[in-house]
């Protein structure tokens, strides 16, 4: 990465005036230039993306969708194509966890933005949107990290209270610690009509939901040598969670091929007593025309492990312009405008969170007069302060990808948590180790 920022740093400095003069009159005019661009797919992402019309209006210029999917699947779309010298598009959607992969085909947007407006949105967001030296993302009103989502309904009925008090010797309320979860869960469950909670079950969602899990039982992903080290006894009680759930009938069957849309979807179809889940979900949990169980939804704080830590893996959406890109300046412009102020307060409106500053203080003005606004606004501004981000590795993806199998195979029975551990660890270890971190 040293060498190729050195190829480039030249370059960089002529950009920067381009950028300057480029940032006198956002978003400019590109009258002829067709963007190509590779987004993340999802339904809670299209509100922003209808605003892709204005920026052709403003600027003459086209954007070309060439794909639109989820991260996992547009992540291996990204290695593919460069893989083979493909990488002709313009702009890519990115995420802090996919970033560190490869920083190496983005281009340094401090080169092409007017300072100000780098300088408008969380410092925090920049930097970890920053890999050496270089800001190879703008993030967009998609700050992510979990709060728990509950059925209000069944907290308030007494039949519950009572036979809940009854079989677990303390009162029903919305859970504060996972064993709370776990005793709950198991307590609403009546498969197949209805389960106590789910989680995603595959990729990185699981990989991401066992690292939050351990951290929160005590344990460590990766210890101070960058050496695996999840294969602990912190790290058995932290998968015996997602095991002994399945094991209870307490999630759905078919967790362990859930991703977020088949969480998101599952909660809002009033199956689901308590679900983790991100703030991009908060306005859709709540919405009558999406929901069941819309005016029933009550948000908080994540729960804490054993350890009294909470649970609070963490990263944020962005856009990143290509270093191949033919028109540098038109994609920044594109990145910019879906970043902007008015962009993230149409993104924030539906419940993710802001990455601005100045978003994030019209949002909690704005949910002065909305309840449950105030209630999800409250519940994540909490759960941010115990957010954590991945561990700082280029290979976080790849070592998902080897571990998430042996994960699964806990989960299903085909083997001990420590087993499948050991052998995740195993698998980690040797990834590192071909790529030089060890």
């Amino acid at each position: 990465m040293t060498r190729f920022l050195a190829g480039v740093a030249a370059g960089a400095v002529i950009c920067a005036w381009a950028g300057a003069a480029l940032a006198a009159d956002l978003p400019g005019k590109f009258e002829g230039v067709t963007v190509d661009a590779k987004l993340i797919g999802g339904q809670q992402y299209e509100a922003l993306y209808a605003r892709i019309a204005e920026w052709e209006k403003a600027t003459g210029a086209k954007v070309n969708v060439l794909s639109k999917k989820n991260h996992f699947e547009l992540d291996k779309e990204i290695k593919s194509d460069i893989a083979t010298g493909n990488i002709t598009w313009c702009v890519g959607s990115n995420h802090s966890s996919f970033a560190p992969q490869y920083p190496d085909i983005y281009t340094d947007l401090n080169a092409l933005l007017p300072k100000e407006e780098i300088d408008a949105f969380v410092p925090a967001n920049i930097a970890s949107s920053t890999l050496g030296g270089k800001l190879v993302m703008l993030p967009r009103a998609q700050f992510d990290v979990s709060a728990l989502y509950y059925q209000k309904s069944l907290y308030q009925d007494d039949a519950k209270k009572a036979a809940f008090k009854e079989k677990y010797g303390y009162d029903l309320a919305p859970p504060d610690t996972w064993q709370q979860v776990t005793d709950q869960a198991i307590f609403f469950s009546s498969p197949p009509d209805f389960y106590g909670t789910q989680y995603a079950g595959k990729e990185e969602a699981i990989n991401g939901r066992f690292y939050e899990m351990l951290v929160a039982e005590g344990g460590e992903y990766l210890d101070a040598d960058g050496k695996p080290a999840f294969n602990s006894e912190a790290g058995v009680r932290a998968l015996d969670w997602f095991v002994n759930l399945y094991k209870a009938k307490a999630v759905p069957a078919g967790t362990t091929n859930y991703l977020w849309d088949d969480l998101g979807q599952g909660f809002a179809s009033g199956t689901i007593a308590v679900n983790l889940d991100w703030p991009g979900w908060a306005s859709f949990f709540n919405d009558p025309k999406s929901s069941k169980v819309a005016g029933n939804v009550g948000v908080k704080v994540q729960p804490a492990g054993s350890s009294g830590k909470r649970t609070g893996w963490s990263g944020h959406h962005g856009f990143s312009v290509t270093e191949s890109c033919a028109n540098k300046e038109a994609a920044a412009s594109l990145v910019w405008f879906l970043t902007n102020e008015d962009s993230q307060k149409l993104e924030s409106a539906a419940g993710p969170l802001p990455t601005r500053t100045a978003v994030w203080e019209y949002n909690i003005k704005q949910a002065e007069s909305d309840p449950y606004r105030k209630e999800v606004l409250s519940a994540f501004q909490e759960a941010a302060k115990h957010a954590f981000a991945v561990p700082q590795t280029a290979s976080w993806i790849e070592i998902s990808n080897a571990v998430y199998p042996e994960l699964q195979a806990a989960i299903l029975g085909d083997k001990t948590s420590k087993e499948a551990l050991d052998t995740a660890a195993a698998k980690a270890t040797q990834i590192l180790e071909d790529a030089g971190a060890l």
